[in-house]
């Protein structure tokens, strides 16, 4: 079976397309990581289904794999995907962030102004 790999630092992304092959995927690797002298960290490993929400039929999900945690969004890369393939998560908590990093400027800014016409 070839597995298709996407490596990242070290995180690492096993795209099984078909439903059925996850399990074969899952000895695939660690088979390959037990060869290799490494380790595969079952308790942070994560298992996510991506489904189209638009779709008219309904999408039933598969037996769940006893070793994974199955999750509503990931993160891949920094950037929070949802199951429906949103990024609304994601772009919350940029804007978050932006809107605390402003308002920080913003009170040191006051802060200058406030020195400044006190010392006129």
């Amino acid at each position: 079976m070839a597995t298709k790999l996407c490596k990242f630092a070290d995180d690492l992304l096993i795209p099984a397309i078909n439903v059925s092959t996850r399990h074969a995927e899952l000895a695939s690797i660690a088979y390959w990581t037990q060869a290799n002298n490494l380790v595969l960290n079952m308790v942070k490993s994560q298992e996510i289904l991506f489904s189209d929400k638009r779709r008219k039929e309904k999408f039933s999900a598969p037996a769940e794999i006893a070793e994974l945690k199955r999750v509503q969004t990931i993160k891949i890369l920094g950037v929070t995907v949802t199951n429906g393939l949103s990024v609304s998560p994601h772009a919350h908590s940029v804007i978050a962030s932006c809107a605390q990093t402003v308002y920080i400027i913003a009170l040191r800014v006051l802060r200058t102004l406030i020195l400044l016409y006190s010392a006129v």
